[in-house]
C-alpha cells in the first residue's frame, strides 16, 4: 500500500524471456498486486513468470480476512496473442475486480525504471490527475538517449495525438509507463479499446471524452538488449489512421452529441474549405477553367486553426505537466 492507496502493476509480456522475471522482482515492496500477463508468448516467458511468481508468493503470503491467502503476483496467460493493449486491458480488468485503486504499467522488457514508479503514481494517488504518463521528451538529457528514428516518429505522433485526443499539453504519447485510477478505467469504456500498439493513443481519446485529467511526468529513455516488436513502416500509418477515426469519434461524442459546439462547426468549415480548394485546384486539369483555389484553402486553414485554438481552450483544464524532476 502507498499513502493509504492500494497499488497494482500490470506487466504485459510477449516473448520477454530473460527480462520479465527481473521486472517482476524489481517492483517496489509497496505495490500490493502484480499482474504479469503473458500474451501467448512462443518462448519461455510463461515459465519465467510462473517461477518468479511462485518465488514471491510462497515465502510470505499476505493474510486476508477470510483466513486464506492473497497472492501478490497474479500470473495471467492469454490463449492467443491479443497485442500489448489487450494484455494491459486484461490486467486492468483484473485489478478493478480485485479492488485495486491505482494501477500502473511496467513493460516486461525492462525498459521502465522501477525507481520512477513513485513519480508516476503520485499525481493519481494525491488526486491531481486521473491518469499519469511518462514523457521522455521534456528534458534534453532524457530524449538525447532516444534513437533518432524513434524521436522523429514520436514527435510526429505527439502532434497527431494532441489533435485527436484534445490533450494539447501532452507529449510522448507512445510512452507506456502510466498510472491510472480505477475510476478512470471504468469511465474509459475499455471494452472498445484498441488492443495493439497504439492502445495508449486510443486510451487518451477515451479519457478525454470522459473528461479525465491527464498529467505528464518526465521520465528517462532506457534502451538495453531487448528486441522491439514494432514495425515502424506499418505502425505509424496504422496508428495515424486509427487516430483519424478516434478524432472524428471524439468530435461527435464531445461536441455534437448533446448540441453543436463551435469547435465542431469550425472543423467542419475548415475541412470543407480545404476540400473546396483542392477541388478547385483540380478543376483546370479537367475543364480548363480556373477556380478559387487559394481563397478556399486560406478559408479552410483559418477555420482549422480556429478550431484547434477553441479545442485547446476547452481542454486546458484537463492537462498538466510536472516539470521539476531529477534526471
Amino acid at each position: 500500500m502507498y499513502q493509504d492507496t492500494t497499488i497494482g502493476v500490470v506487466v504485459p509480456a510477449y516473448n520477454e524471456a530473460g527480462f520479465v522475471g527481473d521486472v517482476i522482482d524489481s517492483i517496489p515492496a509497496f505495490v500490493d498486486r502484480i499482474y504479469p500477463v503473458d500474451d501467448a508468448s512462443t518462448d519461455g516467458t510463461w515459465d519465467e513468470i510462473r517461477e518468479h511468481a511462485q518465488r514471491q508468493n510462497t515465502p510470505t503470503p499476505a493474510l486476508v480476512g477470510d483466513g486464506g491467502t492473497q497472492r501478490r503476483v497474479v500470473p495471467i496467460q492469454h490463449s492467443e496473442n491479443r497485442g500489448v493493449g489487450g494484455a494491459i486491458k486484461t490486467g486492468y480488468q483484473r485489478a478493478v475486480a480485485d479492488g485495486v485503486e491505482v494501477v500502473t504499467v511496467m513493460g516486461g522488457d525492462g525498459q521502465m525504471d522501477p525507481d520512477v514508479i513513485e513519480r508516476i503514481i503520485d499525481p493519481v494517488v494525491d488526486g491531481r490527475a486521473d491518469y499519469a504518463k511518462g514523457n521522455r521528451l521534456l528534458t534534453d538529457d532524457h530524449h538525447d538517449s532516444m534513437p533518432a528514428f524513434r524521436y522523429v516518429g514520436n514527435v510526429m505522433l505527439t502532434y497527431l495525438t494532441r489533435i485527436a485526443s484534445g490533450y494539447w499539453g501532452i507529449g510522448d504519447p507512445q510512452n507506456g509507463y502510466t498510472a491510472i485510477s480505477t475510476d478512470a478505467i471504468e469511465a474509459a469504456d475499455l471494452d472498445q479499446m484498441y488492443e495493439f500498439y497504439g492502445y495508449c493513443n486510443d486510451l487518451l481519446v477515451r479519457l478525454n471524452v470522459a473528461d479525465m485529467r491527464v498529467v505528464d511526468v518526465p521520465t528517462p529513455a532506457v534502451y538495453g538488449d531487448e528486441e522491439s516488436h514494432i514495425d515502424y513502416s506499418t505502425y505509424i500509418p496504422r496508428v495515424s489512421a486509427m487516430l483519424l477515426g478516434n478524432f472524428l469519434w471524439r468530435l461527435r461524442a464531445k461536441y455534437v452529441a448533446d448540441r453543436p459546439h463551435p469547435v465542431a462547426l469550425c472543423y467542419l468549415l475548415g475541412a470543407g474549405g480545404l476540400a473546396t480548394g483542392v477541388g478547385a485546384g483540380l478543376l483546370p486539369l479537367l475543364t480548363g477553367t480556373a477556380g478559387p483555389t487559394a481563397a478556399a484553402i486560406g478559408f479552410g486553414l483559418c477555420f482549422l486553426v480556429l478550431a484547434m485554438i477553441l479545442d485547446k481552450r476547452s481542454n486546458d483544464h484537463l492537462t498538466n505537466v510536472i516539470s521539476a524532476t531529477p534526471s
